[in-house]
């Protein structure tokens, strides 16, 4: 670990758990290093902090490390929650997430991967979708008039799931999933939370982020 005074995040851009993490520490105005891994090639830094080397990871200052997104989201808005997203946390809404929505989305995107079908799991995951939808009947979020945990949380991963095959899912009968999909990938911190870096090197110098 470097002599830095500052968080050290160990992160990969089109990750959702890795999104969702750096979307939360931009929201608590978390200034960190932040070091792009190279999943193929992942360096013996981050190996060293978690052996489990996946991303992200949150290495601090004082030699404790936080390897689970959701753990680094709350760690970070227990810090400093302007908006108060800690108050607009479901947490049945992000166990289905992280569960079986992320099951039914990895055997969708990466049938070859897992030998499954990807239709049948796509379907699967349409109804969950489903569910989000009579959710944002009552508001523009899924905790009501304001964003929240949850959204943040799902957003990422529900994301991935569009994009698996965008064309397929413009056109399910989805407006208020799709209104809600829209309003985050146009956030000004989602844009600022998907900035391009260079892998990180144990020779190069710090990245900080937010990357300004």
């Amino acid at each position: 670990m470097s002599m830095t005074t500052r968080p050290i995040l160990y992160s990969f851009r089109r990750c959702p758990y890795a999104m969702r993490a750096r979307l939360a520490l931009l929201a608590s105005g978390t200034i960190c290093e932040i070091r792009e891994v190279k999943l193929s090639a992942k360096p013996d830094a981050l190996i060293a902090v978690s052996p489990k080397a996946t991303v992200p990871v949150l290495a601090l200052p004082d030699g404790s490390v936080i390897d689970e997104s959701l753990d680094i989201m709350r760690w970070a808005l227990n810090r400093y929650d302007p908006e108060q997203w800690l108050a607009r946390a479901d947490e049945a809404l992000i166990e289905t997430n992280d569960g079986a929505f992320k099951y039914h989305l990895d055997r969708y995107k990466y049938p070859h991967r897992h030998q499954s079908d990807p239709v049948e799991h796509r379907a699967a995951g349409l109804i969950i979708l489903d569910s989000l939808e009579r959710i944002l009947a009552s508001g523009p979020y899924l905790g009501g008039s304001e964003r929240g945990l949850t959204d943040v949380a799902l957003f990422p991963f529900v994301r991935q799931f569009a994009e698996t095959d965008r064309a397929w899912f413009d056109v399910q009968t989805l407006p208020r999933v799709q209104h809600w999909l829209g309003d985050h990938l146009g956030w000004t911190l989602f844009e600022r939370a998907m900035v391009r870096l260079e892998p990180w090197r144990a020779d190069a110098a710090p990245v900080f982020f937010p990357v300004d």
